[in-house]
């Protein structure tokens, strides 16, 4: 008989670790396992590439991104209908409260953090025993897998820097317990993880994200990519309008090149809650036929394999799967010195680190714009790397197997 896998995720919107469980999927046999999904906010552009042989338990679902407007309005919606579910606005109230007082304290407020749990709360509770519950991303799946949902084996991963996201003991309510395994996705997402939870050592491992290489490589090579005709040096970062992200340093440092009379222009694909802010500071600077905030994308790829130069300049990553993909399409990477970061550029083998500041990453863009022999090198080296890499996926199906 076929062995049952339940993933669960927060939303399923064009980002990094939907991306990776969406190619995580199409690796298992669809003959030797059931697998089911549950997205906890039931929205996200990224539904309608599910393999067919994945049941999705939402009875119904939106497409929406959750980061455009219309999107956060059904979040939020979404968000309210959880509330009065079940008397859950009583029964969370202490929590809530506490854990809002915490932020404050911490000088920490991340009201998405506690809308989690509300989500968590107010999903639909599976029907079924699976033989498998995955939790593939922290916060509310973590949450609903450990406290809703029965299996008889439960794995849960971390993609992101547990310490700098801001997530505690308080938010989580001790829910880590309730695994049999945690993976992260590099080895200083494991460190930082660790670092809170030291108990959950011996069933803490890395897991690397399964990346599609050869479908990477057939999509760059479809129509779409940059239509304005510019002439100049590109630039190209994929990622969330967030704070994580920095991309108001990144404005910075293209002032510091337009005002040293450089030919450059900046395009983001991504969308998220500082797009106001961002497209403020742009104006200010002068540089709105510079600075391009494209938005989200069906398919980056043809971008990435067009640019010039991808820069990935952030405060903190876990494994960013846009530098992974820049990487495979033979970009050259400039990288800020950071968590996450370092692990996938080795600083002048591969690509460049730099100090998150907007004069050293406009000194390094010129460094290498000035540089095509060592562009290419690094670029070759980076594409080399992808080129037998390893599949972990042993490690989670192995879970499956009696005596485990």
């Amino acid at each position: 008989m076929k062995k049952s896998i339940l993933f669960t995720i927060n939303t399923f919107s064009r980002a990094g670790a939907e991306t990776a469980l969406l190619a995580l999927m199409r690796t298992l046999d669809p003959d030797e396992y059931d697998v089911s999904l549950l997205v906890l906010t039931a929205q996200g552009e990224m539904f309608r590439e599910l393999p067919e042989n994945v049941h999705v338990l939402n009875k119904k679902h939106d497409e929406t991104s959750v980061l455009s407007g219309a999107g956060k309005l059904k979040l939020f919606k979404g968000a309210a209908i959880s509330l009065l579910k079940r008397f859950n606005f009583i029964r969370l109230a202490p929590y809530l409260i506490s854990n809002l007082a915490d932020m404050l304290k911490r000088k920490a407020f991340a009201p998405d953090k506690l809308l989690w749990r509300v989500f968590a709360e107010g999903a639909p509770k599976p029907d079924k025993e699976y033989d498998l519950a995955v939790a593939y991303i922290e916060g509310g799946s973590t949450y609903y897998v450990a406290d809703r949902v029965k299996a008889r084996k439960k794995a849960a991963f971390v993609h992101i820097d547990y310490r700098m996201a801001g997530y505690t003991h308080r938010l989580d309510r001790g829910c880590y317990a309730a695994y049999d395994r945690i993976f992260t996705v590099s080895d200083e997402v494991r460190d930082s993880f660790l670092k809170v939870y030291p108990e959950c050592a011996e069933k803490t491992g890395v897991f690397r994200n399964i990346l599609d290489v050869s479908e990477i490589k057939r999509k760059a090579l479809l129509d779409g990519g940059f239509k304005d005709n510019f002439d100049g040096t590109r630039i190209l970062t994929v990622g969330r309008l967030m704070a994580q992200k920095a991309f108001e340093i990144s404005v910075d440092a293209l002032k510091i090149l337009k005002d040293r009379g450089g030919s450059y222009r900046w395009y983001v694909l991504g969308e998220g809650d500082r797009r106001a802010m961002l497209e403020e500071k742009i104006a200010s600077l002068g540089l709105k036929d510079d600075f391009i905030l494209a938005g989200a994308v069906d398919n980056p790829y043809p971008y990435l394999k067009q640019t010039d130069l991808y820069v990935h300049a952030s405060r903190f990553e876990g494994k960013s799967i846009a530098i992974q993909e820049a990487q495979i399409l033979g970009c050259t990477v400039l990288v800020s010195d950071c968590s996450g970061n370092r692990e996938q550029v080795t600083d002048g083998e591969d690509g460049l680190l730099c100090e998150l500041t907007p004069e050293a990453i406009a000194e390094k863009i010129e460094w290498l714009m000035s540089r095509p022999d060592e562009r290419k090198r690094f670029a070759e080296a980076a594409s080399r790397k992808y080129q037998k890499q390893g599949n972990d996926l042993e490690k989670l199906v192995s879970l499956l197997k009696d005596g485990n």
